[in-house]
């Protein structure tokens, strides 16, 4: 019985399913991220914002603060879904949904459907559908990795390279770093390719 009305109390109030990715308001009411966000951008057209839950009105757009200890909670009464090529979209409760994108600022996973609704803000970064987004952040400032300081061969955030211990290193861009590293590597592969197939060929000539 308890089990059941915890259960309750992890309803998001707009589409009335166990939270994904809560996020919590100025006011202290919880909504999934995906849900509230609808709901501010259909009140965006009129410029006046408020609470679904409260209706406490807000004179800009309010911040949503993601609820990291809710979401854990949460995590425990969703249903185990059946991954379908790995990774499934984050906010498809009812049925699994294969993700398309994942974003690293939100730590989600997204399909078709919630993609085209997903925040388009600079600082909502799309990449490929990862389920280790946690490790594409900065363990200290919790930003995302954009750089590669080639002084550590670290990969660090923004405020790494402004005010943290990699302050004055030379850094450059994480995917032009990659992009150095696989061409590197793919020297140094068709160099072991050239002398494997000198030593098979000498190998060869000593058996005969």
């Amino acid at each position: 019985m308890a089990s059941a009305d915890l259960s309750d109390e992890l309803l998001c109030s707009i589409c009335l399913s166990i939270f994904k990715d809560p996020v919590t308001l100025k006011c202290g009411h919880n909504f999934c991220r995906v849900c509230i966000d609808l709901v501010l951008d259909t009140q965006d057209k009129f410029g006046l914002y408020s609470c679904p839950a409260c209706r406490g009105e807000f004179q800009e757009r309010p911040a949503l603060i993601r609820n990291i200890n809710l979401h854990n909670v949460a995590e425990c009464f969703l249903p185990e879904q059946e991954e379908i090529n790995g990774i499934c979209c984050t906010y498809c409760v009812d049925s699994p949904v294969p993700a398309v994108r994942s974003c690293l600022l939100c730590e989600a996973s997204l399909c078709e459907k919630h993609l085209r609704v997903h925040n388009k803000s600079p600082e909502h970064i799309l990449s490929d559908p990862s389920t280790s987004l946690e490790k594409r952040k900065c363990s200290v400032h919790k930003k995302i990795l954009e750089y590669y300081c080639t002084e550590d061969a670290a990969c660090i955030c923004v405020s790494c390279s402004l005010t943290g211990e990699h302050r004055g290193h030379r850094v450059e861009m994480l995917d032009e770093a990659s992009e150095k590293k696989k061409e590197k590597l793919r020297n140094v592969l068709q160099k072991l390719t050239t002398k494997r197939e000198k030593t098979e060929e000498r190998v060869q000539s000593l058996e005969e």
